[in-house]
Parts: structure tokens; C-alpha cells; sequence
């Protein structure tokens, strides 16, 4: 019988680990482990008040070998070990973000005016911050990451439980959906149209590593043409407008029933 093709990328993701990592891999491991500054005294922020917390369970092992999650429990499948995926452009990987290593790099992607326009984080570092430290305080439903491409970190990413998010409220949410935000950080590699070929590959790591999660999901915001556009270049597809409470989204779908059809 001729493999799916799910089957012949497993196959191929498998043979690549047993050849060892790629020049691009060897890179990206090189800037992760990369000295950082000492450690930031800044307190946490505390989670939202009215969003339950999902306390600590034998089924969710800590994240103990990242120091800014503060004993969250692991709800998103071991993430930081998800490892490379090739992509058009080369290789790529998901680095969950560290603050003294990586806020002056987001900070700066935030205070970009075509970024700052749908995420609304630009200012002085400590706005960048608390944002991220709150999803490094919470309860481990979102990890925030930087997207490495070639070796060179390019994009940030939240890689969040939707089922377990406020959107929940807003469309019929299943349990183990999975929610995506990105924004490609440099000018250059937004011109290049980036998203849709990492927006797949990201989509692809979800549920290649998180066999529980049937659908990925994302509510760009409605005016955001080209991310919408991207999104549905990526194989997601339009579900519904949705009224969010800070704006009016579209709310994109990818299904991994239709995966190798779209």
C-alpha cells in the first residue's frame, strides 16, 4: 500500500534526525544556547483574574528546564522539544522565548507600525514584557516563541490551547484545539510573503506533536488582509467572523482531516 503522505514526512523527518542536525540546525541550537544576561528580578505578572487556572497534575510535567516558566504545567506536548521543519525557505524551529535573551529583539518587532497597528505592544521594553511574562507565569496554555529560520531568528509565535482560552467563548471551541499568533518581525522577510509556507510548516509541527488536537486555529483580525491571506495559502480555511473583544476577527481553521488535501 503507497504511504500517506503524513506517513512519507515522518519518514523523512525520522531519517533526517538519524543523519544528525543541518548547518541551519547546528545554528539555531548554537543561538539558543547562547550566553545570556543574568536573569531578570522583575516580579510576574499576575493571570487575569477571571480565566481558571489549571493547577499542577501528575499528567503535566513542569517545564523545569526553562528558566522563566515558573512551574507551569505542560499543556502544549513538550514544545520546546519539538525540534527543526523543513520549509521553501529552509529550515525552521520554534525557540520558546527566554526575556533577558529576547525581549530587545521582539521589543523592537513591536514597535514596528505596520506590527504595532494589530498588536497594540509598542512602547518602552516593559510593555513588550509584561505581555510575555504573563503567558511565562500562567498556567502553561501559551508559549510564546521566537520562529528561527536558517539559523536566524525572524518571527515571534504564540503557541496557545484555544480550547482553553477566552476565544473559547467566541466559537465553538473543541477539546485540544489549537490557537496560533505570529508576526514576521523583519520588513525584508514579510516582502518575501513568509507566512503562508511557516504558517503551514508551524500548523504541521502541531499536529505531527500534539496527536490529541484535531484542528488548528487563529482569529486574525478581519482588516488584516495579508494575514488572512496567508492563513488560507497555509491550508486553513475561513470559518466564520467572530466578535473578539478588542476586535472583529476572522476566525481560520485547519483541519488535520483535510491536511493533505489543502
Amino acid at each position: 500500500m503507497a504511504a500517506t503522505a503524513s506517513e512519507a514526512n515522518a519518514e523523512t523527518n525520522l531519517a533526517a534526525r538519524e543523519a544528525g542536525p543541518t548547518e541551519a540546525e547546528g545554528r539555531a541550537q548554537r543561538w539558543e544556547k547562547a550566553e545570556e544576561p543574568a536573569a531578570d528580578e522583575a516580579a510576574p505578572t499576575a493571570q487575569t483574574a477571571d480565566v481558571p487556572t489549571i493547577h499542577e497534575h501528575p499528567e503535566h510535567p513542569k517545564h523545569a528546564e526553562h528558566p522563566d516558566f515558573l512551574g507551569a504545567p505542560d499543556l502544549l506536548d513538550h514544545l520546546a522539544d519539538w525540534g527543526p521543519k523543513e520549509t521553501p525557505a529552509g529550515t525552521f524551529q520554534l525557540i520558546p522565548v527566554r526575556i533577558a535573551r529576547d525581549l530587545p529583539l521582539i521589543s523592537r518587532w513591536m514597535n514596528d507600525p505596520a506590527v504595532a497597528a494589530f498588536w497594540d505592544l509598542g512602547g518602552s521594553e516593559s510593555v513588550a514584557e509584561e505581555h510575555l511574562r504573563r503567558q511565562l507565569a500562567g498556567d502553561g496554555r501559551s508559549v510564546p516563541c521566537l520562529g528561527v529560520l536558517e539559523g536566524k531568528p525572524m518571527s515571534y509565535w504564540e503557541i496557545y490551547r484555544a480550547d482553553l482560552d477566552l476565544l473559547a467563548r467566541h466559537y465553538p471551541a473543541r477539546p485540544h484545539d489549537t490557537g496560533l499568533h505570529l508576526l514576521v518581525g523583519g520588513v525584508a522577510d514579510r516582502a518575501q510573503g513568509l507566512g503562508g509556507s511557516l504558517l503551514r510548516a508551524v500548523s504541521d509541527l502541531v499536529l505531527d506533536h500534539r496527536p490529541t488536537c484535531a484542528r488548528v486555529v487563529a482569529e486574525p483580525d478581519i482588516r488584516n488582509t495579508p494575514s488572512v491571506a496567508a492563513f488560507l495559502n497555509a491550508g486553513f480555511r475561513f470559518a466564520a467572523e467572530v466578535d473578539l473583544p478588542a476586535k472583529r476577527a476572522a476566525l481560520m481553521i485547519r483541519d488535520r482531516s483535510l491536511r493533505d488535501l489543502l
